[in-house]
């Protein structure tokens, strides 16, 4: 008796790993993927928003960061990671 009670108990804490894996770890791993992706696609000229909420139009690239212009002849420099997403123009007319 003490075996099955054993085995439960194993198949049990395999499927609560397999649970967790499946709702939390692996839809993290899929949207780690699509930044990266979106990392890789960003260009000149590409509407953007950085994860503090700075809407800006990619003006030019470097190797790790980016120089955005927010305003007339107001350009920041933000790193590359720092880019949360990339939005199209129909979004950011509605917004400004």
């Amino acid at each position: 008796m003490g075996s099955n009670s054993q085995m439960i108990s194993l198949l049990y804490i395999v499927g609560l790993f397999a649970i967790l894996y499946f709702l939390m770890i692996r839809p993290q791993q899929q949207r780690q993927k699509k930044h990266q992706e979106m990392m890789k696609n960003l260009k000149p000229d590409d509407r953007v928003i950085t994860i503090g909420g700075i809407y800006g139009t990619i003006v030019k690239m470097k190797e790790n960061s980016l120089i955005l212009k927010v305003a007339d002849n107001v350009r920041i420099e933000v790193l590359q990671s720092a880019i949360s997403k990339v939005i199209s123009m129909d979004e950011g007319e509605g917004k400004e």
